[in-house]
């Protein structure tokens, strides 16, 4: 690094504790990463319990997440550098002036999830959304999105904002849900505004009985990983193009930081893509015995269910049952059980994150051993093959049952 290099003093005012926040702090990082920027950096976990006379912070510049309304008020008069980021507005007086703003396209965002029930065969759609409130306004962005999608399609939807969360009020919170769930036509295909809402669809779903993707097939937005380690059925979800983000929001703020101004310039980043998953993997069975048979086997194949218990469950003899999968789906119940255990090891082979033997006891297998057999049979290969094949970009995904 020069000598004459300066070193300029950056706030960051972001919720570290929410994902998005978080990716795009994570795509600020990989801008610096990527340069020779020199940056000190302030940031709090949560940063709105020091947001009182941040405009008199003796810093350089400011990215700031403009979704809140106290940072609007906040950061109104600040006469050093700022770069806001948050949602995208259709009225665009909704947007800060004389700031450049890098936004969510909340319009492609609910366009791709959507899309994506529309493709797996869904005619019937709802939102599930977050109470009109200042710091919701770009939940009920989406939901207006929604409304236009369903519009241009000439068709009819359902939007249920729900409560805020809150300990005090979660029970009665999570049945009323359950009830809207229940009075829904079906199948129907819901858009969560984010994983943290599609996460309590599941949990209310599986309250009601209803079958998660047969009946109520779900797709989130945020692609929340966290989310989906604390929900049985794997979560499809919408990936937000928040590193594109936050290295946008600091190119833009390296450049004021040497006299550029980009006084309204505003950026809208799409989605990434989805990441698609079990939730909404709609495939309407003929037979409801079929469906109540996987959705039993989705909540509890890692457990060590055998047939007869998922027959039990659904009401039929173990016999009959065998008959319906095979007659709809062409294998057995415990094909169906392994096939259930293989596609969650796949699942968090790609992850990265976890031991094979840790592997094997989460998805239920009797032994390391078991899985390595199960791997190479259905897949050909062993699960480090697998999570080497995951880690090349150029390598093919295969499902249970195919060639390598």
């Amino acid at each position: 690094m020069s000598r004459t290099q300066t070193t300029h003093r950056i706030a960051l005012l972001f919720n570290a504790n929410k994902v998005y926040d978080r990716e795009i702090i994570a795509g600020i990082g990989h801008y610096l990463q990527s340069t020779r920027v020199v940056w000190d950096l302030f940031l709090e976990e949560d940063f709105r319990c020091r947001l009182n006379g941040i405009e008199q912070w003796d810093g350089d510049g400011i990215i700031a997440d403009f979704d809140d309304p106290a940072v609007c008020a906040a950061l109104h008069q600040c006469q050093m550098p700022v770069v806001a980021v948050g949602s995208s507005y259709r009225d665009a007086a909704l947007y800060p002036v004389n700031l450049p703003y890098i936004a969510t396209d909340n319009a492609k965002l609910m366009e791709l999830a959507y899309g994506h029930l529309i493709d797996v065969g869904l005619q019937q759609f709802a939102v599930y959304s977050l109470p009109a409130a200042p710091e919701n306004r770009w939940a009920q962005e989406r939901e207006a999105a929604f409304q236009s999608l369903l519009d241009a399609d000439g068709m009819t939807g359902e939007i249920y904002r729900g409560a805020s969360t809150s300990a005090l009020a979660w029970n009665e919170s999570l049945e009323q849900l359950s009830a809207w769930l229940l009075a829904l036509p079906k199948p129907v295909g819901i858009i969560a505004v984010t994983d943290a809402r599609a996460r309590h669809l599941l949990q209310a779903c599986l309250m009601a009985g209803l079958a998660v993707p047969e009946q109520v097939a779900i797709i989130g937005i945020d692609n929340d990983p966290l989310t989906r380690t604390l929900t049985r059925t794997p979560l499809s979800s919408v990936i937000q193009g928040g590193d594109e983000m936050g290295r946008t929001a600091a190119h833009l703020l390296h450049k004021m930081l040497h006299g550029a101004r980009f006084p309204g310039v505003r950026i809208l980043v799409p989605p990434v893509g989805i990441n698609v998953l079990a939730s909404s993997k709609h495939e309407p069975p003929a037979s409801p015995y079929v469906m109540r048979a996987r959705h039993f086997i989705r909540q509890y194949g890692c457990q060590g269910i055998k047939t007869e218990q998922v027959a039990d469950y659904v009401g039929v003899s173990r016999s009959s049952l065998e008959e319906y999968f095979r007659r709809e789906l062409g294998h057995t119940v415990h094909h169906e059980i392994l096939r259930h255990k293989l596609e969650l090891a796949q699942t968090l082979l790609s992850g990265q994150q976890h031991s094979s033997a840790e592997i094997a006891i989460r998805c239920g297998f009797t032994s390391l051993q078991y899985m390595y057999a199960v791997f190479r049979r259905e897949l050909g290969c062993t699960p480090k093959e697998y999570q080497e094949r995951m880690r090349n970009p150029a390598s093919s995904e295969h499902g249970l049952g195919s060639a390598p």
